[in-house]
């Protein structure tokens, strides 16, 4: 096996972790530094982070249970625990203990469900540290070690055109590399070992030539990677080799293997993963392109997503396209991903752009269902066939806890893989906080010694960030806070002083101190409107108040069906299962949506006034009536706007299209409003 060692030198420039230095002040209270990215040249003592010879990490992510989200997070995990996360065991055909492939040799169900669902279970269950979660996660965990057959190979065997198809087993992979985190059971190391020597004897005409498996290659090198920081076993990079040459080529400048909306933001990632082996700078570069190439024309909307319904289809790329529940997860995990291996602050702005503005209204607000497809402008959200207006022919716009055989189980993964990052440890042994949200992380700095950051906020809808450190003694580290690109002004303090150094937006301040217990750190990230120009889609226009999106707020009527009547064509259910405890909603306008904005020629968004409103005391801010911010507009009418034979609203339209009188409207964040307007056609005056 040849490594680039060539080529490993060209990578450095873009993912080697240079400090960058743009300012610094050097005080008896430590050193303030502007930085690009965290210093990569010393190794982490108190994490398994990178073994040689891949590229080092730039973030590494602390073990599960680490990190104790409050706030908002808090209450989003503990609704899923109690709502369809937590309760899909009851639900679902394919986690059905009886017969289970996960469970029974032979099995007959729930190959791809189980694992896809226990990703997040699991995760979930370690992060609350619900002792009956964790039994249950156990439960499953068990049945996969007791399948390991004697030649290496676990799980269900399941057969295409006289080869094994590996898909399942990737994402069963990640539930036992979170398990060894929480547990250290060896026997995760065992099984993996094994698993992949088998993996390494396939040949190659045998090996990922699937539809899925061979777009998701990467998951598996992701893996192998995983167990190779830790046993440092040489033939590990030898497979991962093998993995890439058999894996779909996300390398291409201009095109892509397929134009599956899960499939662009789950795997885009590869090239990148597969950099970290060789230092080939052009794989690391590859996986930028793919990012941006999708969102060139499927993509010039709000959100952060792109318009590929289950596939991008040309012509289709107004912000009525909408994306799988399933997308929106993997993105925002690909989005983490990517911070801890390039560094770049891009992929945490990105990761909080889809949390914090799509993924929330892909839900229903208590967790108890879910709709397949969710867009940027979704005005209905019913059980009909919106087909050809979306790419899916039938009922994917209601939330329905029995539908959406995949995004049914796969979305349990975004809000504790969320959660995982929000504290990351560094190479020189500090800590960096890149995205934001209230928590308690228990984390080894320096030498080995323990202490607890306490981040306190209320951040996406509040400027104001503060932690503090705990500590049983004075201990040395540095500590990166990301300055988010949209920012001016941002001011950080310690223990009530202003650092000297100026922070710059796009960056991340470095503090590198003796702390002490008590010490405390206050981040102010002053938020300002600001508004996007979608050139693609007629010049529409989509406001944004800092990492906020703001959406037209619509009255919404909430009507209640039989899951079972309306539910997908392909789904299936526990005999047990009750609808009327999990029915589905349909969700429809109760007043006007098609409204164009009013923007000054001059100053776009002179008359815009922000109005902050009481924080909700069940700490829940992503409905309509609860969302502790709006902004007050002007908008005009577009008659000729409507929804269009498919039921779906029209396309936008013409920027000469007549408009109504001028009248007051409010917007509201665009992940509160399940229905709402978030691109819209501009009025000037």
């Amino acid at each position: 096996m040849k490594l680039k060692t060539k080529l490993q030198l060209m990578g450095t420039w873009i993912a080697a972790g240079m400090l960058a230095t743009s300012c610094s002040s050097g005080t008896s209270d430590g050193t303030v530094t502007v930085v690009d990215r965290p210093d990569t040249q010393s190794t982490n003592v108190n994490y398994v982070s990178y073994r040689a010879p891949l590229q080092p990490l730039n973030f590494i992510k602390l073990p599960v249970g680490s990190i104790q989200p409050e706030g908002w997070v808090k209450r989003y995990l503990e609704l899923q625990r109690d709502g369809l996360t937590g309760h899909l065991g009851e639900i679902s055909a394919w986690l059905e203990k009886e017969n289970n492939a996960w469970l029974t040799n032979g099995g007959d169900h729930g190959w791809e469900e189980v694992p896809y669902w226990l990703k997040g279970y699991g995760n979930l269950a370690y992060i609350l540290n619900d002792s009956q979660m964790i039994a249950e996660t156990k439960t499953w965990l068990e049945g996969v070690f007791a399948s390991r057959q004697p030649d290496g190979y676990f799980g269900p065997v399941n057969e295409r055109n006289g080869r094994r198809e590996l898909w399942a087993q990737m994402i069963m992979l990640w539930c036992l590399q979170s398990y060894y985190e929480y547990s250290n059971d060896p026997r995760v190391i065992d099984l993996m070992t094994a698993y992949f020597k088998w993996q390494l004897t396939v040949p190659d005409d045998q090996f990922l030539k699937d539809y899925w498996e061979n777009s998701r290659g990467g998951d598996n090198i992701y893996s192998v990677y995983w167990l190779y920081n830790r046993t440092g076993e040489p033939f590990l990079l030898e497979l991962a080799e093998k993995i890439h040459r058999n894996t779909a080529d996300w390398t291409r400048p201009s095109s892509l293997p397929n134009w599956h909306n899960v499939n662009i933001a789950q795997c885009f990632r590869e090239p990148a993963t597969y950099y970290m082996l060789t230092g080939d700078s052009a794989m690391l570069k590859a996986s930028y392109n793919v990012h941006r190439l999708i969102r060139r024309t499927f993509g010039q909307v709000p959100g952060g997503m792109f318009g590929a319904d289950e596939n991008a289809r040309m012509g289709f790329i107004d912000p009525r396209q909408g994306v799988e529940t399933c997308g929106l997860v993997e993105q925002m995990a690909s989005d983490e991903i990517m911070l801890c291996l390039t560094g770049d602050p891009m992929w945490a702005e990105h990761c909080e752009e889809v949390a914090f503005n799509s993924y929330p209204a892909a839900v229903m607000p208590d967790f108890k269902a879910l709709r397949y497809i969710t867009c940027p402008n979704h005005t209905v959200s019913d059980s009909k066939n919106h087909h050809p207006g979306i790419d899916n022919n039938g009922p994917f716009l209601a939330m329905n806890p029995f539908s959406s055989r995949c995004c049914q189980h796969n979305h349990a993964q975004g809000w504790p893989y969320f959660s995982e990052h929000l504290v990351l440890a560094t190479p020189d042994n500090g800590i960096a906080t890149a995205i934001y949200a209230a928590c308690k992380a228990t984390v080894k700095v320096g030498e080995g010694k323990e202490i607890t950051l306490h981040e306190e906020t209320n951040y996406p809808f509040e400027e104001s960030i503060a932690f503090t450190v705990s500590t049983a003694g004075k201990v040395s580290f540095p500590f990166y806070l990301r300055i988010p690109s949209w920012t001016k002004g941002a001011q950080v303090s310690v223990n009530g002083k202003s650092v000297a150094t100026t922070p710059i937006a796009g960056k991340y301040l470095r503090i590198e101190r003796e702390w002490a217990d008590g010490d405390r750190v206050e981040l102010q990230l002053p938020m300002s409107l600001s508004m996007r120009t979608w050139q693609v889609n007629k010049n529409s226009v989509s406001v944004d108040y800092g990492p906020l999106t703001l959406s037209l707020k619509i009255g919404e009527k909430y009507e209640q069906k039989d899951s079972r009547a309306a539910a997908i064509w392909d789904s299936k259910w526990q005999k047990g299962a009750d609808p009327e405890k999990w029915p589905t909603t349909e969700i429809y306008p109760t007043t006007p949506w098609n409204y164009a904005l009013v923007l000054g020629k001059t100053d776009p968004l002179k008359d815009f006034k922000v109005i902050r409103k009481k924080w909700p005391a069940d700490n829940f801010p992503f409905t309509i009536g609860s969302v502790p911010l709006e902004v007050k507009a002007f908008g005009r009418l577009v008659p000729e706007w409507k929804a269009e034979e498919s039921g779906l609203c029209g396309v936008l339209p013409e920027e000469d299209a007549v408009k109504g009188a001028k009248e007051e409207i409010t917007l509201i964040p665009m992940g509160a409003a399940r229905l709402r307007i978030s691109a819209f056609p501009n009025s000037r005056e």
